[in-house]
């Protein structure tokens, strides 16, 4: 079976650039399109924003440069057939569902994430989120 459109989601951490880095190869070996998608979670900064309201903006530039960055690897890498995307809202459900499906993704690849133990038991970390809601294959790099 061969790859034909890969999610990565990236969010600017190690695991994120790990995950991106095996994205990269498997998008070359399936000759396949590589969306690159960032979820801006607005939900962490909902409060604050009421008081500060140029944090959204900080957020989406933040998550433009990071995908510029994303892109131009990527290009450098010999990758032709790329799409950036930007969301706003939670990862856990945007990744899995609202991205994967508008793109028709056959595999979604992110991060390990990096919450201890006590974290993941309350809330549950991302990539688990991913795996658990994903309709297609993920893949999830530690």
């Amino acid at each position: 079976m061969k790859y034909q459109n890969i999610v990565i989601a990236v969010d600017g951490s190690e695991a994120a650039e790990k995950a991106f880095k095996k994205a990269i190869k498997i998008a070359k070996n399936n000759d396949a399109r590589l969306v690159i998608a960032h979820v801006i979670d607005s939900r962490t900064f909902a409060t604050a924003e009421a008081y500060d309201r140029t944090l959204s903006e900080r957020a989406e530039e933040y998550a433009k440069e990071l995908l510029d960055n994303y892109i131009e690897t990527a290009r450098n890498e010999g990758l032709t057939d790329l799409v950036r995307c930007i969301e706003y809202g939670s990862p856990k459900v945007k990744v899995p569902r609202d991205i994967a499906e508008n793109f028709k993704a056959d595999l979604i690849i992110c991060g390990a994430t990096g919450m201890n133990a006590v974290e993941r038991f309350l809330i549950g970390s991302v990539s688990e989120s991913i795996t658990r809601h994903a309709k297609c294959d993920v893949l999830v790099i530690r």
